[in-house]
């Protein structure tokens, strides 16, 4: 072998070890944990009402953002037929497991707490622009639709992932869910077509999917999070959301690679380059995340309008002040600053803190986008047991949903990392007559 021969593992060797059981503790954990923020749920209910569902809707955007958007990265991995991610891409798309729940648990946030979190359900705002846009059929039609959309694209477009390593694949996972693989498995033709059949269709998910991902958090961030100010309006507010979620799946996609790596003992399929490159993603969004901030920033401080100034200023004074800079410290600061050079990425202790960073930076950043603008200026903030109870009871939700998906499924993409046609999807292909489409095609 010479220094430039590359080995190709054959798909025994990759899939050797893969169908290892998660322990079963993990699971328990999770519902354990899911538990406890249900009961917290329950009691505040009658405690607390209010700071319950406010408490929900801060998890539900912290979860479900970054969620959709692990999803959403997936899929520009097709758009940009990546071959780096193929070893790991399969612990993030484990992340759709979680939307269909959050989908349930939107709409019981519409039709049943929402009076006690938007103010608008409760006094119809005067000003008329917003009287139309918050009104409350045009608001529930408008936010279920958007997310419905985002949850069905989602799911589909994992499904066609999943269904090409099932295919080839049908006993890797769980026994619970053989039953699901052979319903996947119907219709399953011969290697080389179904890669290119699926190639051709995760094409077109994959753009529709980021138009519905990018306009659809847009518009969700200005519904479920901006409204919350019966003022304030910034057009870069929907970026400033979605990005926040985008970099932080991808902090959380790293620290889960680290460990699943060390689960299944696989160092010689997740190297240290496939840090690095986490490394340098989490580097560049975060890089990008506090570019928007400082714009949005700029540009409202720049204009000194009263109208956009209070939403800034609430966040800079009294009580608000110190998580707001722990806020900014923990999703810029600390990993953008700590991610410049290359041994902190490769260097693993380093790259887990700087994620974990961003990861808990986020919610706080979610905590602050809400909270504020409803309670206004005080000096001891309302951040306690029901937020926390809550945060714990959904992180058990979303844990218990991932290591579900992980187990019901082969854990990497086996068929695009060991197929001798796996290459062949660089160069479109007709999936019906198997001949190269025209370059414009």
């Amino acid at each position: 072998m010479t220094a430039h021969d590359v080995h190709v593992p054959t798909r025994e060797e990759v899939v050797a070890g893969l169908d290892r059981p998660t322990p079963a503790s993990l699971k328990t954990i999770s519902i354990a944990l899911a538990v406890f923020g249900l009961v917290v749920f329950v009691i505040g209910l009658f405690a607390q009402p209010d700071r319950v569902w406010q408490a929900l809707l801060v998890n539900w955007l912290y979860f479900t953002s970054i969620s959709s958007a692990g999803v959403m990265f997936v899929a520009v991995q097709r758009i940009t037929t990546a071959r780096w991610s193929r070893p790991i891409i399969r612990f993030l798309e484990g992340y759709v497991a979680f939307l269909p729940v959050a989908f349930i648990l939107i709409l019981l946030i519409l039709f049943v707490g929402r009076h006690h979190i938007f103010w608008w359900s409760n006094n119809a705002p005067t000003i008329h622009e917003k009287a139309v846009w918050l009104n409350p059929p045009f608001f529930f039609t408008r936010v279920i639709a958007i997310f419905l959309i985002i949850t069905s694209l989602s799911v589909w477009y994992i499904y066609t992932s999943v269904r090409l390593d099932v295919g080839i694949l049908p006993e890797a996972g769980a026994k619970w869910a053989r039953g699901l693989r052979e319903r996947m498995r119907r219709g399953f033709r011969d290697e080389r077509r179904e890669l290119h059949s699926t190639h051709s269709l995760q094409g077109k998910l994959a753009v529709f999917l980021g138009f519905s991902f990018v306009f659809g958090w847009i518009v969700l961030s200005w519904d479920l999070s901006m409204s919350l100010d019966p003022h304030f309006q910034s057009t870069m507010y929907g970026w400033w959301f979605f990005m926040g979620g985008w970099v932080a799946s991808l902090a959380s996609w790293t620290i889960i690679v680290m460990a699943w790596r060390r689960f299944l003992n696989r160092y010689d399929l997740i190297q240290d380059k496939h840090f690095h490159d986490l490394g340098k993603l989490c580097f560049a969004f975060t890089a990008f995340w506090g570019y928007l901030t400082f714009g949005q920033y700029l540009v409202i401080w720049y204009g000194n309008l009263g109208e956009e100034t209070h939403w800034m200023r609430l966040r800079l004074i009294e009580g608000w002040r110190i998580p707001t800079l722990i806020g900014v410290g923990l999703m810029f600061v600390l990993p953008f600053f700590g991610l410049l050079s290359r041994a902190a990425k490769v260097f693993l202790p380093t790259m887990l803190l700087l994620a974990t960073s961003t990861v808990v930076g986020l919610w706080m950043h979610r905590y602050l986008e809400v909270y504020p603008s409803i309670y206004g200026v005080v000096t001891n903030i309302p951040l306690g047991l029901w937020e926390l109870g809550v945060a714990v009871g959904l992180l058990g939700v979303w844990g218990f949903c991932y290591l579900s998906f992980m187990d019901a499924f082969p854990r990497m993409r086996v068929l695009l990392m060991t197929s001798p046609y796996r290459d062949e999807v660089q160069v479109p292909v007709d999936p019906r007559t198997m001949e190269p489409l025209p370059a414009h095609e």
